[in-house]
């Protein structure tokens, strides 16, 4: 337990030095934290609202930071290329989340051509219902998504590496919220990168001048 517990500390601190300077993706993964707690308020009382806050508001506001706002120059901090970062990214890195944003947007499009999905609806009646059951279809495709790369982790790393992964990601709400809370004041004060951040990542660097993976 206490290597796990080490590892899942060393991935989010990986995660949060390497990908999370930008104070306006620190606030977007804010909002992005907030509303997946809702979300897993909402999961077991109504699964397609659920899925629905998860992808509309969570996952959207959490790429868009990644995509459009974190720095892709050299990091000079952690001494690092964005290709490298990539590279070594146990997770989704930006290219993986383009094929699995894709799949998202392009998953309704079956119900327009066969409303019951190979027989898994009823077809739907209203608008409302169609709604519902690409919800539905949203939800399959995020825990899809989750077990796939954390299978896959099994084999391209180990099982704990996977194990971690999935934790972390499961976590990253309450965690998000610990970190970055603070972030849309830092951006009222016009602060766009988070320097005490690279400050600290600067001098864990001098501790340890090994790259770790993450995730």
């Amino acid at each position: 337990m206490r290597r796990f517990l080490e590892t899942l500390r060393v991935q989010r601190w990986d995660d949060h030095r390497y990908y999370h300077h930008s104070r306006i993706n620190q606030s977007l993964h804010l909002l992005s934290a907030i509303s997946f707690l809702f979300a897993y308020a909402m999961v077991f009382q109504d699964p397609a609202m659920a899925a629905l806050i998860g992808w509309l508001l969570a996952m959207t506001s959490r790429q868009i930071g990644h995509f459009f706002f974190e720095p892709k120059d050299y990091d000079v901090v952690n001494h690092a290329t964005h290709e490298y970062k990539e590279e070594i990214k146990v997770g989704y890195n930006l290219q993986r989340k383009v094929v699995l944003m894709s799949i998202w947007a392009l998953s309704p499009f079956p119900l327009y051509f066969d409303p019951t999905l190979f027989g898994l609806f009823e077809p739907h009646a209203t608008t409302g219902e169609f709604i519902r059951h690409v919800a539905i279809i949203w939800l399959v495709i995020g825990l899809g998504g989750l077990a796939w790369r954390t299978v896959q982790l099994f084999f391209v790393k180990d099982v704990q590496t996977g194990l971690v992964w999935a934790t972390k990601i499961l976590t990253n709400p309450f965690h998000d919220i610990m970190l970055y809370w603070k972030s849309p004041l830092y951006l009222l004060r016009g602060e766009l990168i988070d320097t005490d951040s690279v400050a600290h990542a600067d001098d864990m660097a001098e501790e340890d001048m090994t790259p770790k993976e993450s995730t």
